[in-house]
């Protein structure tokens, strides 16, 4: 439950991050915890139409109360502002912590897997898809567990009905989603898939530097399974992506019960994971609070967060209010980073958006 705030309750300390939008400042309020506040400037978000976008994300994540999700405490606004007031994460990105272990083990990728399908479970129970589930949006905490962030793309779809906008990060886009078909809960299943085998490997298992070749490789659902993914671990990650999303487990009449009692979960207690019952596999190592690297939900200061692909609207393409794209990523010693700069990336974004169009052209009777 969201509470009333106020601006002179907080004294800010720093600024944590900085996006179109506003940024976000590291803040101490009135009960003496720490917070990450988001500032969006109202003129910005007038000017690029996302005043719908904003009120439809701070909406549903006010009915979002769940351990393994980031949480809102409030927001509240003045003639200038928006503020969104979210719990702060200090353990950073689970994407930080897998690229320097290159991958996780076995059991590591069964917990995180086991917290994300949780998080996923409850915001399904209120028909809520997240639809841009990956690493860098599974924030870690100092004991260990993770949490899911970055609602920017949620969206309620109630049972029966399907949404077509296409949205997400390139290798972890469901054949449905790419191929504009319509698309329900079931894509967070995928993308469920989609991490567990990057848990294990080190990489997804539809990965290109031309994400066009992403695409097309997502289609044609080919993978290249690594000597180290088990056979119960690749039978489940094989279900997980099965390219129709009615077979898909977790959409099945069994629900997400069937994801719990596949053998690869075997012997996992989920009744004692809410509880924080469960002693995480691996913590993150913390000096302190300030020490800390502070991280949060959407730190750019965007309601979008970064590395994502935002191309709405049925007659054409068009690039991420943000200024954010999906491809605007570079192959740094073997795996996934942010452009240093943003003349880089928006050149990436351009060209990618170009790509984007004319494969959505080819691709329109899949």
């Amino acid at each position: 439950m969201t509470q009333k705030m106020g601006l002179s309750e907080f004294q800010m300390i720093r600024t944590l991050g900085v996006g179109s939008f506003g940024r976000v400042k590291y803040a101490k309020w009135k009960d003496g915890n720490f917070y990450a506040v988001k500032f969006m400037k109202k003129h910005d978000i007038i000017k690029l139409k996302q005043v719908d976008h904003i009120n439809g994300e701070r909406n549903l994540m006010s009915k979002i109360q769940f351990p393994f999700i980031v949480c809102m405490l409030g927001s509240f606004k003045d003639e200038r502002y928006v503020y969104i007031v979210m719990e702060c994460i200090g353990g950073g990105e689970l994407f930080t912590h897998l690229r320097r272990a290159r991958k996780f083990t076995d059991e590591q990728s069964k917990f995180y897997g086991a917290l994300t399908g949780a998080a996923f479970e409850h915001i399904h129970s209120k028909n809520i898809i997240h639809r841009d589930l990956k690493p860098e949006n599974l924030l870690m905490c100092s004991d260990g567990y993770s949490k899911l962030t970055d609602f920017g793309f949620a969206k309620v779809v109630e049972p029966g009905s399907r949404t077509y906008t296409l949205c997400g990060t390139p290798e972890y886009m469901s054949p449905e989603l790419i191929g504009r078909k319509g698309h329900n809960n079931a894509i967070d299943f995928w993308s469920l898939g989609i991490l567990i085998f990057e848990m294990l490997s080190g990489m997804p298992p539809f990965y290109d530097d031309n994400p066009m070749i992403t695409y097309t490789k997502i289609f044609n659902g080919k993978i290249d399974w690594p000597k180290t993914i088990n056979s119960t671990a690749k039978d489940l990650v094989r279900r997980l992506l099965s390219d129709l999303p009615h077979l898909r487990l977790g959409c099945l009449s069994g629900g997400t019960q069937d994801i719990k009692q596949h053998a690869w979960f075997s012997g996992f207690a989920f009744d004692k994971l809410v509880e924080y019952q469960i002693e995480a596999p691996w913590k993150p190592k913390l000096k302190g609070q300030k020490e800390a690297e502070l991280t949060t939900a959407g730190e750019e200061g965007d309601a979008l967060g970064e590395a994502k692909v935002a191309l709405k609207g049925a007659e054409g393409v068009g690039p991420d209010p943000a200024g954010n794209c999906g491809w605007a990523l570079m192959k740094t010693n073997g795996g996934k980073t942010r452009f240093e700069t943003s003349a880089e990336k928006r050149k990436a974004e351009i060209e990618g958006l170009l790509q984007a169009k004319d494969f959505l052209s080819e691709e329109k009777g899949i």
